[in-house]
């Protein structure tokens, strides 16, 4: 439901640029693939023996982000290419402009549904005790209450002050003429910059400094940022990497 829904909401943003075929690849990845080792591991274990021991490593093989991805995503992404005109020469799913997903677009989201798999696996499986989630937790503060260490403060004033005013600049009033697109990009590539400066700032407090620090009060705000540009922005990003280029028609369909 959440790949779905994120799926309906890119295709109404973009007009139909990440079609039904997006959204039905992307959920299939996102809730079923990356789980089809314990699967496989479940009919190896009917078998026993060798079939059994090679069904659980496969299992844990392909429960992996990355590791999915590698196995499965070059036949996945030819399946699904095949599957996508299959269902647009037959009418049986719609898209518009009507043209069915390439390779490239079905291996970006083959990636896209692995990635957003484990964004709910790593916060709600294993009773919280995942190796993610302990990481996560990890990078913050929990020996009592946190110290405040002037030169944080100072680092994160800079940084802050960096964000709100390097916004308001980039958004500044401009000539008519100028487009909005260029200060999106614009702005989104200051997010990053910033956000990039934060994460070495508190990774110096946590790994680099003996004894370590408090980055920022008891936040684990490098965990947090880490997980969420891994697992929450990065698939979003290749669904809009795969969405459809403007100004193609499409297949002409049978009528």
């Amino acid at each position: 439901m959440y790949a779905m829904g994120s799926g309906l909401a890119l295709t109404t943003l973009t007009n139909g640029r990440f079609s039904p075929h997006h959204t039905l690849i992307y959920t299939i990845n996102s809730f079923f693939v990356p789980d089809i080792g314990s699967f496989t591991e479940w009919l190896a274990s009917l078998v026993g023996g060798f079939g059994s021991d090679f069904g659980s490593e496969l299992a844990d093989a392909i429960h992996h982000p990355f590791y999915y991805v590698i196995i499965l995503g070059l036949p996945l992404s030819i399946l699904y290419s095949w599957i996508s005109t299959f269902f647009l020469l037959n009418r049986l799913l719609d898209s518009f402009p009507p043209m069915p997903l390439s390779k490239l677009q079905c291996i970006l989201l083959v990636s896209a549904g692995s990635f957003s798999h484990f964004f709910l696996d790593h916060l709600f499986e294993e009773n919280g005790h995942s190796g993610t989630y302990k990481w996560i937790l990890s990078t913050g503060w929990w020996e009592g209450r946190a110290p405040i260490n002037p030169d944080a403060v100072v680092v994160i004033g800079i940084l802050c002050t960096a964000l709100i005013g390097g916004f308001i600049y980039i958004n500044r009033v401009k000539p008519p003429k100028s487009g909005n697109k260029q200060s999106s990009i614009e702005s989104l590539k200051l997010i990053i910059i910033i956000a990039t400066l934060y994460c070495f700032w508190c990774a110096s407090q946590i790994y680099l400094i003996d004894p370590r620090r408090p980055a920022v009060g008891e936040e684990a705000d490098l965990g947090v940022l880490v997980f969420l540009a891994t697992y929450l922005f990065f698939p979003h990003f290749l669904c809009i990497l795969s969405m459809h280029t403007r100004g193609y028609d499409g297949l002409q369909l049978p009528k």
